[in-house]
């Protein structure tokens, strides 16, 4: 990997709108990320394509997408479309944006972005080649509550931060999880690493976003119930490059009456506290006594925000924060996490 590369300074698409071709479109594309992209100006949906014949011709139909198709090439290579959405499971995604990358057209690509930091930066190098960037959907970067957070940081609200420490604990069959028939988040050979993968990737993107890259990390992990092949237990230490300290503990395996799921930012003059999952919500506590909870509205299509920054920065308009080269980090991490 080049180190010069730069996606914002890539090709961007010719033309004035975006027309979107979906691989994948199963319960993420339902409500959360690409009805957006019809509501977005400069965006539309030129074609959607799932295995399943009735399931896409299903989707589409509900939807109002006039062209489905059960081939993903076809999508890639459609000549009405450029830019790809790969919405399918971890394990397809460095097949579908190799191939992207090839056709020379854009990829916003599920997370997490791959089920290894060694697919990940192949998925980077194919776009570097390609001159084209490659975004991730990490969407918590736009959203507000985690944007007043990065505000209250930059404004040393707590003052200088001395560590954070990400903390979940959950049952068997976290509610976090969409119902599905095929549970393939706890199959590491679709997914990469179980809920671990699925959930924390947010999680230490997240931090990633807030702290800049991290620079130092151990961790171990294990399968303490065996009910299924993945990982259901990681605890971690890490440090980034700023020096600021860090902790994490994902547990997937407990009892209802274990049910947490918080990050906590310590400072030199206080704390900040908010869920990453759930009904949205950042409290401020001083040490001077004072003490502060605010709530936030979601928006409909929580990744719309995201998918906007992507359609402005194809559009020649804008930059978006997530991005194939930030993605990959948060795959490397995940991996030393569980490495011992």
């Amino acid at each position: 990997m080049s180190s010069t590369y730069n996606p914002y300074s890539m090709k961007k698409i010719q033309g004035d709108t975006v027309n979107w071709g979906i691989i994948g479109v199963g319960d993420v594309c339902e409500v959360k990320s690409a009805p957006a992209m019809n509501k977005i100006p400069g965006s539309r949906i030129e074609i959607v394509m799932r295995r399943n014949a009735a399931k896409v011709e299903d989707y589409a139909k509900r939807h109002g997408i006039s062209r489905w198709t059960t081939d993903a090439d076809a999508v890639i290579n459609d000549p009405e479309v450029n830019a790809i959405y790969i919405a399918t499971p971890p394990q397809s995604h460095r097949e579908y944006a190799l191939k992207a990358a090839a056709a020379g057209k854009p990829a916003y690509v599920e997370k997490p972005m791959a089920r290894t930091y060694e697919e990940c930066k192949d998925m980077v190098a194919a776009f570097e080649e390609a001159d084209v960037p490659l975004y991730v959907a990490y969407y918590r970067r736009t959203l507000p509550n985690f944007l007043f957070v990065k505000e209250l940081l930059e404004k040393e609200a707590i003052g200088e931060i001395r560590m954070v420490n990400i903390e979940m604990v959950k049952p068997l069959e976290p509610d976090l999880i969409a119902n599905s028939d095929e549970n393939w988040r706890v199959d590491p050979e679709i997914a990469g690493g179980g809920y671990f993968f699925d959930l924390a990737s947010h999680q230490l993107d997240l931090m990633d976003f807030l702290f800049g890259p991290i620079d130092w990390v151990n961790g171990q992990g294990a399968n303490q119930a065996g009910i299924y092949s993945a990982n259901d237990i990681v605890v971690s230490s890490f440090r980034f490059e700023n020096g600021i300290m860090g902790t994490g503990s994902w547990c997937f395996n407990a009892g209802e009456s274990g049910h947490t799921e918080m990050t906590q930012i310590i400072g030199s003059k206080g704390k900040i506290r908010f869920p990453t999952f759930g009904k949205p919500w950042v409290e401020v506590e001083l040490d001077s006594g004072e003490k502060d909870k605010s709530h936030f509205i979601m928006p409909q299509h929580i990744q719309q925000p995201l998918i906007e920054t992507v359609v402005l920065e194809l559009l020649g308009k804008g930059q978006s924060p997530s991005t194939g080269q930030s993605a990959i980090r948060t795959n490397y991490v995940m991996g030393q996490m569980i490495a011992d």
